[in-house]
């Protein structure tokens, strides 16, 4: 066995006491550095602090460039540089004082409350109630069209979706609701024939038993992209091969040990892209290890991430075993949200059957949704599928088209090339024939 480092107890009372009188401390800093905004935050430590952290980022669509995280002796000291997606500093004002609010002493991190902000949590402000329901099984092309077309034939309204898929398997997290009330399904024989079909449009041909479909409602608050890591880790896609081609996708990781400190080093290095950061920590954190200090950065196009971790008790990543694990696990973390082909932004008024429709017309035209996110705020729906041709090949301009006449006729179209692993000439071809505007700006229209 390695040496072990406890994890210090914290007893209830000291820790209340404790942040009473050493409360969270959070700074904005858009002084410092000429390109991004510097957000710090102090505060008494505890497991799972640091996730929660980057979590709010994230759920702020920041993209993190740096990172600097310490979190040694009981006390969390974390700074974070941060843009937005145009990336550009965090200027407006609201968006300021609810970093400081929800990473403050009375924010819900250090409080342990789930309020999150506004449209992250699909349907809190759009209707009063919902019911979440969680698939997974085998992944095929028009899938994702045969679930919502049971859907909107069961009366239900599809306000909230997450889908990811990776290795042949494809987990889901919807959130839906009554079409003539907006409120949750709560008949237990409606949820039984709605639970039967749906499994049954997962199931498919030829599905192993041992690893076929699987249906359940939820009731908790766990954040829908962690709970999409937590299902698909426990199916075993972290297990044997497949996944992305190319040395543009494969993460390179390794794992070594820090004798002098007592720690386990893990080193990644692989494309950067949004919300990576998050996605590691989530996956550390929910095999029970610790960060204890991490160091984010980048070279070029390529993010550079080192993370000194111990798990729960206290103990280094000895075996060679436990160490292949954590290196299998946080590449299917890494490869999960990895997209190639063709994105999809679609803005709409929210109305029941709306996802039904638009991936029937996805399934005709022979493409096959990779990913897939439904956010809908009062009124109005956001969508975004992530879409492959179903044969292999690529997605052709002609195919473009057409959806743009059948698609974009009621709605708000944006389609963007997704970068692939070798540019071709047709890229460029595709990215002067996309929709010029913003989705976000698009969106914003919307609502104003």
């Amino acid at each position: 066995m390695g040496s072990v480092h406890k994890w210090p107890y914290f007893d209830p009372e000291y820790e209340n006491f404790s942040q009473r009188i050493n409360p969270p401390r959070v700074s904005v800093d858009n002084t410092t550095c000429s390109d991004c905004t510097v957000v710090k935050v102090d505060s008494v430590n505890k497991p799972g602090t640091l996730l929660e952290v980057v979590q709010v980022l994230i759920d702020l669509d920041f993209a993190i460039s740096k990172a600097y995280i310490s979190s040694d002796a009981g006390w969390f000291m974390d700074v974070f540089h941060v843009t937005d997606q145009q990336g550009n500093k965090i200027t407006d004002q609201n968006t300021i004082e609810y970093i400081e609010k929800a990473l403050g002493p009375e924010g819900n991190v250090f409080k342990g409350k789930k309020k999150p902000w506004p449209g992250k949590r699909v349907g809190v402000h759009s209707v009063g109630d919902y019911t979440a329901i969680e698939l997974i099984g085998t992944n095929r092309p028009g899938l994702l069209s045969q679930i919502s077309a049971v859907l909107a034939n069961l009366h239900c309204n599809v306000v909230g979706l997450q889908v990811w898929t990776h290795k042949m398997r494809v987990a889901c997290v919807l959130y839906v609701n009554d079409d003539s009330t907006c409120r949750a399904v709560d008949d237990p024989i409606r949820l039984l024939a709605m639970e039967e079909q749906l499994k049954n449009v997962l199931r498919g041909r030829g599905d192993d038993e041992s690893k076929g479909a699987r249906t359940s409602f939820s009731i908790g608050s766990t954040h829908t992209d962690r709970r999409l890591h937590q299902m698909m880790f426990d199916d075993g896609d972290c297990e044997g091969g497949g996944g992305l081609d190319g040395d543009d996708f494969k993460p390179i990781i390794t794992i070594e040990r820090c004798a002098e400190k007592g720690y386990s080093v893990v080193n990644v290095r692989c494309k950067d892209r949004s919300k990576l950061l998050f996605d590691i920590v989530c996956t550390l954190t929910d095999m029970q290890y610790v960060v204890f200090h991490a160091s984010i950065g980048a070279e070029g196009p390529y993010a550079i991430q080192e993370h000194f971790i111990r798990d729960m008790d206290g103990c280094t990543l000895d075996s060679q075993s436990e160490k292949e694990r954590v290196i299998k696990s946080i590449e299917a973390a890494i490869l999960r949200r990895v997209s190639e082909g063709v994105s999809l932004e679609v803005c709409a008024r929210d109305r029941v059957g709306l996802l039904s429709d638009m991936t029937r017309v996805l399934r005709e035209n022979g493409l096959s949704v990779t990913r897939a996110g439904v956010t809908t705020i009062r009124e109005q729906t956001m969508n975004v599928f992530y879409v492959r041709d179903a044969s292999g090949i690529p997605v052709d301009s002609k195919t473009i088209e057409t959806l743009r006449r059948e698609i974009g006729q009621t709605v708000m179209l944006n389609v963007k090339k997704m970068p692939p692993s070798a540019t071709t000439p047709e890229s460029s071809r595709w990215n002067k024939t996309s929709f010029s505007f913003s989705f976000g700006n698009l969106f914003d229209r919307f609502l104003t």
